[in-house]
């Protein structure tokens, strides 16, 4: 019996002693933690395709990129340096993420080697916004760009603030539905799902609900069309069933993300504002 009580006594001694450590490693590995020197280390951006896309995003970073000292890159530098945890990288590319299949993401990256055995020194992927389909731009991912950088940071400053929001993903705005009430919101034709039928839109919209042309509302957010609210859809050119869509209301004057929600593809539920969506929204108004 003796005996038994010197084990648990030693035990529990070890377990005292080691827990200070234990502690720290956990506090280490927080996704927080991890991100917490990106204020002080060097953004690459990453350029290089030459197209439209590129130009604009070199032209916007330097306009509002704001959370870090950035400097620009080509894909090539970009390969030689991505497991170098002293840089983040921040890239437009086709993710590799499941939830992100067949679409473009506007992502920031701490790099790093995967196999590290220091948890400081492996790759992190800070935060991954969708923002068009992979292979087929539409064009509206330039016009949006300013507004979904603005989001980004202000994503990313939340999660150097909290492990809640880093762990939650942009999903924590899913809660900003409450402040859609007091705002104009312009629906372009082409985000709404197909299948919804005219006396549900004569229900649900008027003159502060309005569905007009993407040419239209896209010129009311260049325009920065105060206290009104433009929506924004993100989905695969060809999506399958099970195939992600995201959708957005971004306020033109203030860039804020207002409303934040994804549902799965299928024959029921295909790419756009659904009716539950339009339903929650109205219900603030």
């Amino acid at each position: 019996m003796k005996s038994f009580f010197r084990i648990v006594l030693v035990m529990s001694v070890l377990a005292i002693c080691a827990s200070p450590a234990l502690y720290g490693q956990a506090r280490i590995n927080t996704k927080k933690l991890k991100i917490a020197d990106l204020p002080t280390r060097t953004t690459k951006v990453v350029l290089g395709s030459g197209d439209m896309m590129d130009s604009a995003l070199r032209d916007e970073v330097a306009a509002r990129w704001r959370i870090s000292p950035y400097e620009f890159c080509t894909a090539e530098e970009y390969k030689a340096l991505k497991e170098d945890s002293n840089y983040y990288f921040l890239l437009i590319a086709r993710s590799e993420d499941k939830e992100y299949k067949d679409l473009l993401t506007l992502t920031l990256m701490k790099g790093g080697k995967s196999k590290s055995d220091d948890p400081q020194k492996r790759p992190v992927e800070v935060a991954s916004l969708p923002i068009s389909a992979a292979g087929f731009p539409s064009g509206r991912e330039v016009v949006f760009l300013p507004a979904l950088l603005d989001i980004l940071q202000d994503y990313v400053t939340r999660a150097m603030r909290s492990d809640g929001a880093g762990y939650t993903g942009f999903d924590i705005y899913s809660g900003q539905v409450r402040k859609t009430g007091i705002k104009r919101i312009f629906f372009s034709e082409d985000d709404l799902v197909p299948d919804m039928d005219e006396d549900f839109k004569k229900r649900y919209f008027d003159d502060d609900m309005v569905i007009m042309s993407e040419d239209d509302a896209d010129k009311a957010f260049q325009d920065g069309t105060y206290n009104t609210l433009v929506s924004f859809v993100v989905a695969p050119f060809d999506p399958q069933n099970g195939s992600w869509c995201y959708k957005m209301l971004i306020d033109a004057g203030t860039h804020e993300l207002l409303y934040y929600r994804h549902h799965r593809i299928n024959a029921r539920n295909w790419a756009g504002f659904l009716p539950e969506d339009i339903k929650a929204i109205f219900a603030r108004r």
